[in-house]
């Protein structure tokens, strides 16, 4: 492996430590190296606290020691004023003589600048190692930044023929408990987990992260009409959660639903307006959303164009009846969503699939 690929490698690994910890800021690693050996790293933990390079260059055995050397970061090193000062600056005062990014920040204030900073003041400057795995690591970043919306990621437990239920209505539990366990942890990572009315009339759900070490994202519950019930789970078992409501709400139960926030959303296709709850997501700072259902939901997500990631765990069981995972009108094979397999896992005896969405043909 090249020595660029293998410090980047480390860069990334560092900024992953932080997933669904840094909205609204990206996942960054930072590693210095010096005669091939790393001497400072460091990773951005969450919005506020020191940024990877600045973090790694903490680290260092004395502030000299970094003159000379090169450091490897997978996000374009930022040149303005935010919550802390430009790690451009910081890279220069310490003598850095190269720099390694992964990827340009796709961020306005951004696109090239703080390349742009460093090359203009002598340092060798070099742009797109492992990008592909940088972009995929901050894919909910870039979402936000380029999109104005969250990354979605559907998540489902199926049968082997796509049952979430029996026929019967039975769903506890279609898979086992590694499989469940992962689950949680996609909880832990995600800044915000959403379900319909159906699914929180249905199952009540908790929707809070029972990882071990976890933490909750924000429950986000789509319920145009405003039926939560007063006595529901998610009221009390964790974070407050946002519900995301129609015109035809009955807004006098809100003080009801105390301390759960209630914002109007216009109608939309089926129900709500996805684009205005994604965009609404977005200026919060979430930019990893988690989609748990039900089924309708998923339909009206993979329909509208926004399921960019889809996480199956597949239980050994056929049921030849009930639910599937996937409701709503069908789709010609012609005009069926394609998805792109990326990884497979095994939690017990059952599989964690994972996919993102297939790039339409004209887009290679």
């Amino acid at each position: 492996m090249h020595q660029d690929e293998r410090w980047m490698g480390r860069a990334l690994a560092l900024a992953a430590l932080a997933e669904g910890r840094t909205a609204p800021n990206p996942m960054v690693g930072a590693v210095i190296v010096a005669d091939g050996q790393p001497i400072g790293e460091g990773h951005h933990t969450r919005a506020g606290e020191a940024h990877a390079e600045v973090a790694a260059l903490r680290a260092l055995r004395s502030p000299e020691a970094a003159r000379g050397a090169t450091l490897y970061v997978n996000l374009e090193p930022c040149c303005h004023h935010g919550r802390t000062p430009p790690c451009t600056e910081a890279i220069l005062r310490a003598g850095i003589a190269r720099v390694v990014v992964g990827m340009v920040d796709p961020d306005s204030r951004m696109q090239g600048q703080g390349i742009a900073q460093l090359r203009a003041a002598g340092l060798d400057v070099q742009v797109g190692v492992l990008e592909q795995e940088a972009l995929l690591l901050n894919r909910a970043f870039v979402s936000a930044r380029t999109r104005g919306r969250p990354h979605v990621t559907l998540k489902a437990a199926v049968t082997l023929d796509g049952r979430i239920a029996a026929a019967d209505g039975q769903s506890r539990w279609i898979t086992g408990p590694e499989a469940r366990l992962a689950g949680h942890a996609l909880r832990d990572r995600a800044d915000a987990i959403l379900v319909g009315s159906g699914t929180l009339l249905a199952d009540d759900p908790a929707l809070n992260t029972r990882a071990p070490g976890g933490r909750d994202a924000l429950p986000v519950l789509l319920d145009s009409r405003l039926r939560c019930p007063a006595n529901a789970r998610v009221l009390r078992a964790g974070r407050p959660p946002l519900i995301f409501v129609g015109p035809d709400a009955d807004l006098d139960r809100a003080e009801a639903l105390a301390p759960a926030r209630i914002v109007p959303l216009p109608a939309g296709e089926g129900g709500l307006d996805l684009a205005a709850a994604l965009r609404h997501l977005a200026e919060e700072g979430v930019h990893s959303l988690l989609v748990e259902g039900g089924a309708r939901v998923h339909r009206a997500m993979v329909g509208a164009g926004f399921a960019d990631e889809l996480r199956l765990f597949l239980a050994p069981k056929l049921l030849a009846g009930g639910a599937a995972w996937l409701a709503g009108p069908p789709f010609t094979l012609a005009e069926a969503p394609r998805m792109r397999f990326v990884s497979m896992e095994r939690h017990g005896e059952d599989l964690g699939l994972r996919y993102l969405a297939a790039p339409a043909p004209h887009e290679g």
